[in-house]
């Protein structure tokens, strides 16, 4: 049986509940490969100012895909980390994280997530980071075309600096 086609939009306030349970239950700590988890409050703010972008199946939240200004997510060590190695211009934002339903993956959903994403903000760049031991997440974004600008550090994980333009 072929599942039902997924809809990419921007988020809304009744996918929190959604997107705060794949955030959860994708942290490292749980086996996945998430390096930070927000707050329902933060995710509501990041949502007021740059586009949040969802998978949704059959009305359940099975990927999503967050951007935020620099300055709204600037004090974690990583990305102050990642904006040491590889300053980006002036007004980039950040990309990230992204995370599709285990059960969701290979079907196309990041890159749609992301293209959705470029819509939204044409022009504009985004900076990422991806652990190095990732192999999947950096095959898929350079798959959709982001390059890779720089490397570090952190804690003893390596990671790796991609940006794009919208």
């Amino acid at each position: 049986m072929t599942p039902t086609p997924a809809d990419i939009d921007t988020a809304t306030d009744a996918d929190l509940p959604g997107i705060l349970e794949l955030q959860a239950a994708h942290q490292i700590a749980r086996g996945g490969m998430l390096s930070a988890e927000f707050p329902r409050l933060k995710i509501e703010q990041m949502m007021r100012t740059l586009p949040l972008v969802v998978a949704r199946r059959e009305g359940r939240v099975v990927g999503f895909l967050m951007a935020a200004e620099r300055d709204m997510v600037a004090a974690p060590p990583v990305l102050r980390a990642m904006f040491a190695a590889y300053a980006g211009a002036p007004d980039a934002y950040v990309y990230g994280p992204i995370c599709v339903d285990a059960a969701e993956r290979g079907q196309g959903l990041a890159a749609a997530m992301f293209s959705k994403l470029r819509a939204l903000q044409p022009g504009g760049e985004g900076v990422l980071f991806i652990r190095r031991d990732n192999e999947a997440s950096l095959r898929a974004h350079r798959r959709m075309g982001m390059r890779e600008v720089a490397g570090f550090e952190l804690d003893g994980i390596g990671f790796a600096v991609f940006s794009y333009v919208g």
